[in-house]
């Protein structure tokens, strides 16, 4: 997978993550947690990022 596809996976995670965060500031507290699950795979996506660039740069 390209780096600017994982980025753009991001971004659309980041994305989708809006809307609950939106009704989390409104008190729904499900959504709190779907934004910090969402948090977490962008975590997990950050440093696959971090790894592939790394890998491209010493390749």
């Amino acid at each position: 997978m390209s780096v600017e596809a994982m980025v753009q996976g991001m971004i659309d995670t980041l994305n989708d993550a809006l809307n609950d965060a939106g009704k989390h500031d409104r008190g729904n507290s499900a959504a709190g947690t779907r934004v910090r699950k969402a948090m977490q795979t962008i975590k997990g996506c950050a440093q696959d990022v971090r790894k592939q660039v790394q890998s491209d740069k010493n390749a």
